[in-house]
């Protein structure tokens, strides 16, 4: 890209913030009424659109129509329908007492603001819901929205960018394509919020620039150390194996909640491998790098990395560790026995391998505390019956979210938070946590003219000042 070009980019970029603003500014977007006609707009739109944006995730991801639907389709229309039912509710203001210390303004009010205008930027491995989904919130919230969709799903990017220039005019909605220097050139201008998904490493530098302007940001990110799953002695290993060999299978593991390792009782660690691999040939057969329903790799270099991380690991291979190059599909990989402490399992995979790490049921929290003294994971999965320890565990460890003998499906539960934190991000979505994250409380007290005190004015020493020092400790009981 010539310089020529970057300039004008960023001057067109520029120009639709500066546009955004003023439109912003002309207090269109403020009104709830106004803001559930959009988002009636927007799912009408979702559904007219759904044939295409399965071409498009298909080209990209080689996603069968029932996997698009279930991941990014479906789950789209079901957050955009919360927000309709919710909206008139969560955008009333709160009304407080304002307490006697305020007396006579006995009455404040917190207003439910927006931002203004925002940035998100969405990523490449479900880039239907994790556009649609954000800008869904930041409407919501009575935001305008750039998006910057990801360059590597360039046929979802091409589908939305259609999309949004049929369904919103681009002073209150539009979506910019190209790579990281156009993404750098976005993060250059001074949005009132930015929403980043995608890795640990980038979402250091989407902070780093949106602190130049100080501009408050959410970051859901991977987790640097990857989401564990820990399976006890005890646990159910034939439900166990089934949960995770869907989820291993979900978009060739290129998922940000998927399981990057597994840590299972060396009391059983046979018999779970025995019914994983079973699991995986059930769901998906015994070449699944040759089923066209097993989604592919993003792009050939993600297929290269996952081919050269798995043949480093080849004489461990107990499973799987067969791709095709020109499919991009990599076959699910189970790697066994691997150390705690070796690289593999220090690192997000994104990728179909899948390295399981024994340890003695006895020393399981050992186990744990290891875990805790890495980077907090975005997702934490527990398979056991001893619900005591589950639990305990559950309200110790820090992590996004999670499930106890399950897989994934907490983020799918309505009116609770999806976030991470430290490493794996910052702030959080998914109906009115959505709503809350496009918005700024803004606390208003009422004032009264009448019957005004005067404990707050001079004098305060003397008679006037110990009448008032006993009246304001008797407002503060």
């Amino acid at each position: 890209m010539t310089d020529n070009t970057n300039k004008w980019l960023e001057a067109d970029v520029r120009e639709i913030v500066a546009a955004q603003r003023r439109f912003f500014r002309s207090g269109a977007t403020l009104p709830v009424r106004w803001r559930l006609k959009q988002l009636k707009r927007l799912k009408a739109a979702v559904l007219t659109h759904e044939k295409e944006f399965e071409e498009a995730l298909a080209a990209d991801l080689g996603r069968s129509r029932l996997e698009a639907y279930l991941c990014d389709i479906g789950p789209v229309i079901t957050e955009i329908n919360e927000m309709i039912a919710g909206l008139r509710r969560w955008a009333r203001p709160e009304r407080h007492f304002s307490g006697l210390m305020c007396f006579p303004s006995i009455i404040t009010k917190v207003y439910k603001m927006p931002y203004g205008v925002s940035l998100v930027i969405s990523p490449f491995n479900f880039p239907i819901l994790l556009t649609i989904g954000v800008v869904a919130a930041a409407m919501a919230g009575g935001n305008t929205v750039v998006v910057k969709a990801s360059s590597k799903s360039a046929a979802c990017t091409e589908a939305l960018k259609r999309f949004f220039a049929e369904v919103f005019p681009s002073e209150y909605i539009t979506l910019i394509d190209g790579g990281h220097d156009v993404a750098d050139i976005c993060l250059a201008q001074r949005f009132d919020k930015i929403f980043y998904t995608g890795s640990p490493a980038v979402g250091r530098h989407v902070l780093a620039e949106a602190a130049k302007n100080l501009t408050p940001v959410a970051l859901e990110l991977g987790g640097e150390t990857g989401n564990w799953c820990v399976i006890r002695k005890d646990a159910d290993l034939r439900d166990a194996a089934r949960k995770i060999a869907f989820f291993k299978l979900c978009n060739a593991g290129q998922v940000c909640i998927n399981i990057n390792q597994i840590a299972v009782a060396e009391e059983v660690a046979d018999a779970f491998l025995a019914e994983l691999k079973k699991a995986f040939v059930t769901q998906i057969g015994e070449h699944p790098e040759e089923n066209e329903e097993y989604p592919r790799l993003i792009t050939a270099s993600a297929y290269d990395k996952c081919a050269r991380q798995a043949d480093e690991y080849r004489e461990r291979i107990v499973f799987g560790g067969v791709g095709n190059p020109e499919t991009r599909r990599y076959s699910p990989t189970i790697i066994y026995p691997v150390g705690i402490d070796e690289d593999i399992v220090q690192h997000e995979l994104f990728c179909p391998l899948l390295p399981v790490v024994p340890f003695r049921d006895a020393e399981v929290d050992a186990l744990m505390e290891t875990i805790a003294e890495r980077e907090h994971p975005l997702a934490m999965y527990l398979f056991t019956k001893d619900m005591r320890w589950a639990n305990r565990v559950m309200r110790a460890q820090q992590f996004g979210g999670g499930c106890i003998n399950e897989v994934c499906v907490h983020m799918m539960v309505k009116g609770v938070p999806f976030n991470g934190t430290g490493h794996s991000g910052m702030g959080a979505y998914h109906g009115v946590w959505g709503f809350r994250e496009f918005t700024h409380p803004q606390t208003v007290l009422r004032g009264s003219t009448r019957f005004n005190l005067s404990l707050r004015e001079h004098p305060y020493s003397g008679k006037a000042g110990q009448k008032k020092m006993k009246l304001l400790k008797l407002f503060e009981k």
